[in-house]
């Protein structure tokens, strides 16, 4: 029995049911405890490493190629979620806040080792061993939809200068160690480095649009073609002795035009986000050796308090400095003091190998992996708690739109451009349960804004075209248009019925939009009840995710005409969220109806969080084109989902925002819209914008 426990515990396909398993379960039960779902990885980790249950170890070879695939893929998508035109307006910040969370740090840990009676030589790479950070927490601030602030782009950027830094003072104190220093040497370094960088962002980027223009339809070679682009990057930089996280990342940023708006990049994220960048999470919790651990904290305690001290004091000055240099608010500086408190990936390798050649203790490494353990479990919980606080207040000050010649309002929300033409809306046509309600409310719609409605069914492509279940099909959906076009025409708007045959249904839908110029597309609610829609997603999530504009989709149970009393839930002022205040001002115009914003707050929000928050809406509704149509409604609670629905009985419609159902770490973005949509009684409205553009006019 025991021999056959071995096997099984030994077995790559028990570890990766494991880890499986973990990566399903356990971040939920985190997030329930208000915690972050990556510490419950990290947790995880321990729990099931070689002290504790002993069911994993990072010895596994298995186990170290799935942590090594998901360290890749986190530095990766960070690199690919960076805007490149915003990148470049920041590069110089970005480095200057790298400089800085890489020098203080850098003397604060020299001057660590050398007071601990270490040498120059040790005292200078412990140092180094506290310049580099993780992005561990970057997970937490994507699915806050906060990854384009500034202050975040910074840190991000920042990242890459850190690490590289730091993995060249290895170098350097492990070549003096060895005798094999020279600045000759050292130049060689960095110029192989700078070349290396120039073929990474200019040969990946230059190769990848050449292949996307010649597969355009070969999505699964396209696939192919970007997971070897990350991989090839990260052995080309262990090839000139550079950790491979910093080649994923430069690969990230070779692909991102590539990549921009193809639904390759979900398929590559989503990949790497349910399956592997959750494994190194819980890979991490396997490195703590417990007995070393409260030893190290037992006889080392004073050694320990000081590195770990002097990592999280030497983050907040380097955060001080760059906010002071920049004038960035409290709440950002905070934000990038959490961001880059982890130390894992380039920190462990460096202590790895100064452990190895004998340049650092026993002690020291002993103190590493605690640093690791604390400022993993610490980070991402203050990133969460700073991070949440900096999304509620990230409205831009009013500005005039282009040849609108009007200020910021609620009708004209930043990122919204203006659509040549007349306004469109789209309706895919295929229940005929829910027909007449999609037409009538894109109908009012369009009347409001004297334009045109598209009803549109999708035929599903065959391989012969002369099949005669493809002729039936079509006879099928052309009753349903048919049926649609006279009910326009009975509302008096200008009706342009579209017939389509594709091969797959979403892009249809996002094709003919696109090719219509049509600024909003209505469709009714699919249930996800069916495995492929729960694995992935309905025709409506496919939709988002690759659609030019937004999205309405709609669980109708009354006559539109009968809406009279609109709720919002508005958990913070970014763009995207004042969009769907303005697709229900632009509803409740049709009817005169009132809108209710309702903004759920934590107990614990401080009160000048609350009331900047307030004063900025306020300010907002002032300037809406019609105020009146608005009340604000700021409750404390900690289960918004719990607010929303006692709400609701009072209300005809309640407006959601959707965001798109991945995640770079593979965890769930927010259950708060599926528990609503599946327990309310009265109408649904989930908005969502699956690209970049917003609602249209």
């Amino acid at each position: 029995m025991e021999q056959l426990s071995e096997v099984v515990l030994a077995s790559p396909i028990f570890i990766f049911t494991l880890l499986l398993l973990v990566s399903l379960t356990i971040p939920p039960i985190f997030e329930r405890l208000r915690m972050p779902g990556l510490v419950g990885l990290l947790v995880a980790g321990v729990a099931l490493g070689p002290y504790a249950l002993a069911l994993l170890t990072h010895e596994s070879e298995t186990m170290k190629l799935l942590s090594d695939i998901g360290k890749l893929y986190l530095m990766f998508v960070a690199g690919l979620e960076i805007d490149l035109g915003e990148f470049r307006k920041t590069r110089n910040r970005s480095f200057s806040f790298g400089l800085a969370t890489f020098a203080v740090p850098l003397m604060t840990g020299t001057l660590i080792g050398l007071a601990f009676g270490f040498g120059t030589n040790s005292a200078v790479l412990i140092g180094s061993l506290l310049a580099s950070h993780t992005l561990l927490a970057y997970p937490i601030v994507r699915r806050l939809g906060i990854v384009k602030t500034e202050s975040v782009m910074v840190t991000v950027g920042a990242t890459i200068f850190t690490d590289i830094g730091a993995l060249l003072v290895l170098a350097v104190c492990v070549s003096i160690d060895a005798g094999e220093f020279s600045w000759l040497n050292l130049g060689l370094q960095l110029g192989a480095l700078l070349a290396y960088a120039a073929v990474v962002l200019f040969g990946f980027d230059w190769a990848g649009k050449i292949y996307f223009r010649r597969s355009s339809d070969e999505e699964g070679n396209q696939f192919l073609f970007i997971l070897l682009a990350v991989f090839l990057a990260a052995a080309g930089a262990q090839v000139i002795r550079v950790e491979n996280i910093v080649g994923a990342f430069l690969a990230g940023l070779a692909v991102n035009d590539v990549l921009r708006g193809s639904p390759v990049k979900d398929k590559v994220e989503f990949v790497g986000s349910v399956l592997f960048i959750p494994f190194f999470f819980v890979d991490m919790g396997l490195l703590l050796n417990i007995p070393v651990f409260m030893e190290t904290l037992t006889t080392n305690v004073l050694m320990v308090v000081a590195i770990v001290g002097g990592l999280v004091g030497s983050k907040f000055v380097a955060a001080l400095i760059t906010k002071l240099l920049f004038g960035y608010s409290r709440m950002e500086m905070l934000t990038m003091w959490s961001l880059s408190i982890p130390q894992v990936a380039a920190t462990l390798a460096a202590a790895l190998v100064g452990f190895q050649v004998g340049l650092l203790s026993e002690a020291i490494f002993n103190s590493v992996i605690v640093l690791m353990l604390v400022t993993s479990l610490v980070g991402p919980v203050l990133t969460a708690r700073f991070a949440s606080r900096l999304s509620m207040i990230q409205v831009p000050a009013p500005r005039p739109l282009p040849g609108m010649g009007q200020v910021l309002t609620l009708a004209h929300i930043p990122g919204t451009e203006v659509t040549p033409g007349p306004f469109t809306v789209v309706i895919p046509i295929h229940n005929p349960e829910t027909e007449d309600y999609l037409i009538e409310l894109a109908a009012l719609l369009a009347h409001h804004e004297q334009g045109v409605i598209v009803p549109l069914v999708v035929v599903k492509a065959s391989v012969f075209m002369d099949e005669p279940e493809l002729d039936a099909a079509i006879a099928q959906n052309q009753r349903l248009l048919n049926r649609a076009t006279d009910l326009g025409q009975q509302l008096k708007i200008e009706v342009r019925p579209t017939l389509r045959i594709d091969s797959d249904i979403a892009q249809g839908i996002n094709r003919s939009a696109k090719e219509t110029k049509a600024n909003l597309i209505v469709m009714g609610y699919g249930e996800m009840t069916s495995l492929r829609a729960r694995l992935f997603g309905n025709l409506a999530n496919q939709v988002f995710w690759s659609s030019h504009c937004p999205v309405a989709v709609m669980r109708l149970l009354q006559p539109p005409t009968a809406i009279q009393h609109i709720l919002v839930p508005l958990r913070d002022l970014t763009p995207s969220a004042l969009r769907v205040a303005r697709f229900a001002q632009f509803l409740a115009e049709t009817n005169q109806a009132t809108v209710t914003l309702l903004h759920v707050y934590a107990p614990q929000t401080p009160g000048e969080i609350r009331l900047e928050f307030k004063s900025q809406l306020m300010a907002l509704l002032e300037m809406a084109e019609k105020p009146g149509l608005f009340k604000l409604k700021m409750v404390a609670h900690d289960d918004v989902a719990q607010v929303i629905l006692r709400m609701a009985d009072t209300f005809d419609l309640v407006i959601l925002r959707s965001l798109r159902r991945r995640t770079v770490a593979g965890l769930a973005v927010s259950d708060v819209a599926t528990q609503v949509m599946r327990d309310l009684e009265c109408s649904i409205v989930l908005f969502g914008e699956a690209s970049s553009d917003g609602f249209q006019r």
